[in-house]
C-alpha cells in the first residue's frame, strides 16, 4: 500500500518547495535530523503563493557551528523559494524554554505537520504560567514597533504596505494565546481569529480585518487611503492594547 508523503496534507503550492527542500537535506549524508516540520501559514492551509513564507523546525541532537553551515548552503538554495531560514532546537532547548516561549511553543503544539522524524510536541508539556505576560508585551510592542516603521519608513505609503501586514502577522498568535488563556476557540483561520476579538474582548475587529485583506492582496488602498488605514490601525491596537492590559486589572488571567 503506497504512503501518501507528508505534505500531501498541505496546499498544493507548498509540495514541490517542501519535496525540494528534504531532498537537498537528504543529499547532505552527515546532516542528520531528528525531525523535520512546518508550522505557521503553511501548516494552518492559509498558505499564499508569492505572499506566505514558509517556516520549517528542525529538532537536531547536536548543535555546532559546521553543522549550522551545512545548514546555511540549503538556506541559500532556497530562499528564494520562501523557505525561511529554519527554526533549529534540540530537545533540551525544547524542554527547557518551554516557560520562556509559551507562546510560540503553543501555537506550533496547536498546529504543525511533521514532514521527518518523530515528532516531540505531542508528549512536550508547555508551561503556560508566563503566557499572558508574553501576550500582553507582545501586544504592546506590536504598537511601539507600527509607530517606529512608520517614522523609519519616513512617512511613505510603501512603508505602510509593508508594516501593516507584518504587524498583523505577529499579532495573531498573541489574539490565539489570549483566547487560549479565556478558553476561548484558539485553532482558527485568521479571519475567524480577529472576528473572535468582538466577542472576546470587546474589540471592532474590522480594521484588522482591512490589514489582513492588504497582506493577502485581496485589497489594495490608494495612496490617500492608507495614511487613514494606519490612523484607524492605530486606533484599534491602542483599544487592544487597553482591553489586554485590563484583562490583568479584572483578574480575567492569573
Amino acid at each position: 500500500m503506497t504512503t501518501n508523503p507528508p505534505w500531501s496534507q498541505l496546499q498544493e503550492e507548498t509540495h514541490a518547495p517542501l519535496r525540494g527542500f528534504l531532498r537537498s537535506v537528504k543529499k547532505q549524508k552527515d546532516l542528520a535530523s531528528q525531525a523535520i516540520l512546518v508550522y505557521g501559514s503553511v501548516a494552518r492551509g492559509e498558505f499564499l503563493q508569492g505572499y506566505s513564507n514558509i517556516n520549517v523546525l528542525i529538532l537536531l541532537e547536536q548543535i555546532t557551528q559546521p553543522v549550522l553551515q551545512q545548514w546555511s548552503a540549503i538556506h541559500k538554495q532556497w530562499a528564494r523559494e520562501k523557505v525561511v531560514a529554519p527554526l533549529f532546537l534540540t530537545h533540551s532547548d525544547l524542554q527547557q524554554s518551554s516557560d520562556v516561549f509559551p507562546l510560540e511553543y503553543l501555537d506550533i503544539k496547536e498546529c504543525h505537520v511533521l514532514l521527518e522524524g518523530h515528532d516531540p510536541f505531542p508528549e512536550l508539556h508547555v508551561d503556560a504560567t508566563h503566557l499572558f505576560r508574553q501576550c500582553r508585551q507582545e501586544v504592546h510592542a506590536n504598537l511601539l514597533r507600527v509607530r517606529q516603521c512608520y517614522v523609519e519608513g519616513l512617512g511613505k505609503v510603501e512603508a505602510i504596505q509593508t508594516l501593516l501586514p507584518l504587524s498583523l502577522t505577529a499579532l495573531l498568535p498573541c489574539l490565539r494565546g489570549l483566547y487560549r488563556l479565556l478558553d476561548r476557540p484558539s485553532n482558527m483561520k485568521s479571519p475567524e481569529v480577529l472576528d473572535e476579538l468582538n466577542a472576546t474582548l470587546d474589540v471592532d475587529p474590522s480594521v484588522f480585518l482591512e490589514a489582513w485583506r492588504l497582506k493577502r492582496g485581496l485589497s489594495t488602498p490608494g495612496k490617500h487611503e492608507l495614511p487613514k488605514l494606519l490612523e484607524r490601525y492605530l486606533t484599534g491596537l491602542g483599544q487592544l492594547v487597553g482591553k489586554v492590559d485590563s484583562m490583568k486589572h479584572e483578574e480575567r488571567v492569573q
